[in-house]
């Protein structure tokens, strides 16, 4: 298997997302306690990296084995499997690799840190398993969505958030105000990112159909389109009434406006081309960029509120 190959089977230009929470999450603790310790910086981003590579490698092996991506419903260059007949082993093994590098480091992680670690990896393993694979994978249910964004947006966030913070920290473990501050953090994240699953699956509802999936795109119909802006547009008022509430820093307020005006004419956009199997390309181009924007202004809100502080 080359590294070209490799790539593709974890579509790793997807990883922006986990990339994504994990850089908010992390200028999040900074301004909360005014310090990082960068070792377990390093080690907790390969540790998420490989979740997150290993889940989508599984997504590939199971969407090909289970005949949810063909060559008649996919269009995607980057389905390796559907498109140029690469051995579905090669994705389940890299699937098997991948998460047992991530066992490896996060055993390591929560020896250093605590047991809260071993519980949230050890689920986060089992739901990226579960997502694409089993009898009923989740990612053929109306609670796609819901997981992804959970897992991606908060779980991931309590993660950092858990890792980083400094040893002085009140004993976050029994401290229901760490956990509820720090998921309240993330909800803009989940929010976000559950809308791009929502934009992939409107686009697969033909796909998703003829496999017997249940998603949440399917039950509603068309009427999902509209969580697609709602979820972003939610994420955005949020980030706002918080900052303007002294719960996150108030250069976010602007921030977040600027996002949401640059994100607007991309939105059109995708309404204008519809949701289907031929438009997905461009859509999940155009989603791609609401989320980068997102992550951007966020970014920028993030640091000005470190400097500020």
């Amino acid at each position: 298997m080359t590294w070209t190959t490799f790539f593709k089977i974890v579509e790793l230009r997807t990883k922006i997302v986990s990339v994504s929470t994990f850089l908010l999450a992390t200028l999040s603790t900074a301004w909360l306690y005014g310090e990082l310790p960068w070792v377990l910086v390093v080690f907790l981003l390969l540790a998420v990296l490989a979740i997150d590579m290993g889940t989508t490698a599984f997504n590939s092996f199971f969407d090909f084995e289970k005949g949810v991506d063909t060559s008649g419903t996919n269009q995607e260059s980057d389905k390796v499997l559907v498109h140029q007949r690469i051995p579905t082993g090669y994705a389940l093994l890299t699937a098997l690799a991948l998460f047992a590098f991530a066992a490896v480091l996060g055993l390591f992680l929560a020896l250093w840190k605590g047991w809260p670690l071993l519980v949230l990896g050890g689920l986060s393993l089992l739901v990226g398993y579960r997502y694409s694979g089993g009898r009923v994978p989740i990612s053929s249910t109306p609670w796609g969505e819901a997981f992804a964004g959970f897992f991606l947006g908060s779980v991931l966030w309590l993660v950092v958030s858990f890792t980083l913070a400094p040893a002085g920290t009140p004993s976050p473990v029994w401290d229901p105000q760490f956990w509820g501050l720090h998921f309240l953090h993330s909800l803009p994240s989940l929010l976000f990112i559950a809308s791009i699953l929502t934009v992939n699956n409107c686009c697969d509802r033909e796909g998703d159909s003829a496999a017997g999936r249940k998603t949440l795109s399917l039950l509603l119909g068309p009427p999902a389109d509209l969580l697609i802006v709602l979820l972003p547009l939610a994420a955005y008022v949020l980030t706002i009434a918080l900052s303007l509430g002294g719960l996150l820093p108030f250069p976010l307020a602007f921030s977040s406006l600027a996002g949401l005006l640059f994100t607007v004419p991309l939105w059109r956009g995708m309404f204008q081309r519809g949701f289907s199997h031929q438009t997905k390309g461009p859509n999940m181009g155009a989603v791609s960029q609401t989320f980068l924007a997102y992550t951007l202004f966020s970014t920028l809100g993030w640091v000005a509120g470190l400097l500020l502080r």
